[in-house]
């Protein structure tokens, strides 16, 4: 039934189904998982790295975390390609917030932008919905420290803690039962990291595999805002601490 009314993103089934804007959907269900925590001091995200191939060169960016601005970052899971065009665009409509009114752009006001641009690729014809969606970590002296989720038909919404990928149904279901007000920022980093240990179905992790990182307020400066991307070191530490730390090799004996 669904062959008929899936040629074009402007066609409705009898149900009310618009099945291209569910098939982007199922195109993020298949890439890797980015979890996203809020907690006293801020917001972490998460994010699966997944290599393809090891003669393939590491990149020296994420490709599944990226900076906005200096008080905004965000996670991706779909098709890369995709979402760097939104990314760019979210990244001039900041500076031109900025040269504008000479203020840092609303977190949720950047979210609109982005969304209403990824509504207008379901509603005409000739387009494709853009198959990727977006956690947002950001801040502003209006809401303070905020995360949000959109998706591909250009719906969003606020989120305490919130998956998107692989196995997200399952992430829900850990962030439900172990999320708590009040978490610290430690808390938070051990709970994303479960999380995802979860979703991609492995006991033990490895640095390599994971994209860790955090929008918190400045120790010396409580007026800046900061993204840091936890490095190898400081992942360990996390794994560590959660148990899930593959273990080392035993050293070989004379």
């Amino acid at each position: 039934m669904s062959r008929r009314y899936d040629s074009r993103t402007t066609i409705f089934s009898p149900e009310g189904r618009l099945y291209q804007v569910e098939y982007a959907m199922e195109a993020i269900g298949q890439a890797g998982s980015c979890v996203g925590v809020f907690c006293e001091e801020g917001v972490v995200l998460a994010a699966e790295k997944k290599v393809t191939s090891k003669l393939l060169e590491a990149s020296k960016t994420s490709e599944k975390v990226y900076v906005i601005d200096k008080h905004i970052v965000c996670a991706v899971a779909g098709i890369t390609a995709d979402a760097n065009i939104l990314i760019n665009q979210a990244r001039l409509s900041a500076q031109r917030y900025r040269l504008s009114y000479q203020e840092p752009i609303p977190v949720e006001y950047l979210l609109q932008l982005i969304c209403d641009t990824k509504q207008g690729y379901t509603q005409f014809g000739g387009l494709r919905p853009f198959g990727v969606s977006f956690l947002f970590a950001g801040w502003d002296r209006h809401y303070g420290f905020q995360l949000y989720q959109s998706d591909p038909s250009g719906n969003y919404g606020g989120w305490k803690a919130t998956s998107i990928g692989a196995n997200s149904n399952a992430a829900q279901s850990i962030l439900k039962s172990d999320y708590k007000e009040g978490l610290s920022l430690d808390d938070a980093l051990q709970l994303a990291t479960k999380v995802l240990s979860k979703t991609m179905d492995s006991t033990t992790l490895a640095a390599d595999k994971l994209d860790l990182t955090t929008l918190i307020k400045s120790k010396t400066d409580p007026s800046l805002v900061m993204a840091h991307s936890l490095s190898e070191a400081e992942l360990d530490a996390v794994l560590e601490e959660t148990g899930l730390a593959k273990p080392k090799p035993a050293e070989e004996t004379a």
